[in-house]
């Protein structure tokens, strides 16, 4: 039987690591014009008022790159089965933040072993210095296989070569495709440069 959003919602912080340990590399061809409404699924209440429960991520192709990359739109907080309703800025564009690209996971070293198929990466993906994404990297992966609707992901900070890995889980649940209006680009230039990351040896 499927994994719901609900599901992963009731489960427990070790349930959801079981599910990023064994589940599916993405598709990175559906990914490439793929918005997802977020749910954060880790955090307290508390954080919830203080910062956000539910967000977006928008995916592109990157023709340029041969990659995937994407970004984070903020949203009003309606709730889990509310509307989405981006926040916007003053010329009317959606409020973005946390840009990231989508590399493969082969070979890098991440805590607790985790070998799956992708992960995001912000650190060299355009964002200012005050964006405190630029020290994360992401784990992500599709909860069913071979089904990229309900996608879960890690939350873990990068200080160079330490890694602290957070008991932060959020789901994506697919809302349809990136319109070409909507594509935001990064907000410093993207250098051809990849950081390398801790291999594993």
């Amino acid at each position: 039987m499927a994994v719901t959003l609900t599901d992963l919602r009731r489960m427990s912080n070790d349930e959801r690591a079981a599910i990023v340990r064994t589940g599916s590399p993405l598709d990175l061809a559906a990914l490439s014009s793929a918005a997802y409404r977020g749910v954060d699924l880790s955090l307290p209440p508390f954080m919830h008022r203080l910062l956000w429960q539910t967000f977006m991520k928008a995916f592109v192709a990157d023709p340029a790159r041969g990659e995937v990359r994407g970004w984070n739109i903020r949203l009003e907080q309606t709730g889990l089965d509310g509307p989405l309703r981006p926040l916007r800025t003053r010329n009317g564009r959606a409020r973005t933040f946390g840009h990231y690209r989508v590399r493969p996971a082969d070979g890098v070293r991440f805590p607790g072993g985790w070998s799956g198929g992708h992960f995001l990466d912000y650190r060299n993906a355009g964002n200012p210095p005050w964006d405190a994404a630029r020290y994360t990297t992401s784990p992500l992966v599709a909860v069913n296989p071979g089904d990229m609707r309900l996608l879960l992901g890690w939350e873990i900070f990068r200080f160079g070569p330490l890694t602290v890995p957070l008991a932060d889980y959020w789901a994506l649940e697919y809302v349809g495709p990136v319109a070409e209006a909507d594509i935001v680009p990064p907000p410093r230039p993207v250098s051809g440069r990849v950081e390398a990351l801790a291999r594993e040896p």
